[in-house]
């Protein structure tokens, strides 16, 4: 996105400015066509701030030479995921229009493997991406799960399911063991992929209430069990790692630590 900058500032960091700007006039165009209240237009102008002075900070702490067109994928899905954030802080105030909000959502679920791919074609893959990626689909979890709790009705449990990824890099800053890297696992990514379509078609509000019930507790049975094994294995390695750094046998910790693909 190239654009006259008589300031001075890196063209680089003027994209997250044109990301919030893009949510400004996506929130202006839905607003008044839904009747949107105050609690929605206040969410969604604090998510479209708040976006971009996080992105901002972190695009200049990468020193990015350019913002890539993976990134651009994801800022729109974080585009997305602003007006679904407004959707559902209205939607506690009166109905919400639940077509629009399912739309959205799934739009933004389905540009979830469009960024990735994106960055590994044109050769633009980045721990900035990577983590931007992660935190937009963490957030919508957050949301959905917010919105199946309180506007669906199931129960403030099901909160549970957006939380629990938050709750996980809170304990990691006590029990340092938690930040180590986890190995690939198809396992762990099909759960992740799944929370989202299982959050969305519960809150679609097509289904019976027990239906829509079972599918919450499917959602976090899955994660838990997804997790868990993620914290057991953390715990295993940092275990192995204490043993072999007081063992001082001279095996390298790398073939204590080898990872098996799950």
């Amino acid at each position: 996105m190239a654009l006259n900058n008589p300031y001075g500032a890196s063209p680089v960091l003027q994209e997250p400015a044109v990301g919030a700007g893009v949510q400004i006039l996506l929130l202006a165009l839905l607003g008044p066509a839904i009747g949107m209240g105050p609690a929605g237009w206040l969410t969604g102008l604090v998510f479209a701030v708040a976006t971009w002075a996080v992105l901002s900070r972190a695009v200049h702490r990468s020193r990015l030479r350019s913002f890539g067109p993976a990134n651009r994928v994801t800022l729109g899905r974080a585009v997305l995921v602003g007006a679904v954030t407004a959707l559902v802080a209205d939607s506690f105030a009166g109905p919400p229009p639940v077509t629009l909000l399912v739309g959205l959502t799934a739009v933004a679920l389905l540009l979830d493997g469009v960024d990735g791919k994106v960055a590994r074609r044109t050769g633009t893959s980045s721990a900035l991406g990577a983590r931007f990626d992660m935190e937009v689909d963490a957030f919508l979890i957050l949301v959905l799960s917010v919105y199946v709790a309180v506007s669906v009705s199931v129960g403030p449990w099901v909160v549970l399911i957006g939380g629990m990824r938050y709750a996980f890099v809170a304990a990691s800053y006590v029990y340092r063991w938690l930040n180590a890297p986890l190995p690939p696992s198809t396992a762990r990514k099909t759960v992740a992929a799944l929370q989202g379509v299982l959050l969305l078609v519960a809150g679609s509000d097509l289904l019976p209430r027990v239906a829509t019930t079972g599918l919450a507790a499917l959602a976090l049975g899955l994660l838990v069990w997804s997790f868990g094994r993620d914290v057991v294995w953390l715990w295993r390695r940092s275990r192995a790692v204490a043993a072999v750094g007081g063992a001082g046998t001279g095996a390298g910790p790398e073939r204590v630590l080898e990872p098996v693909a799950g």
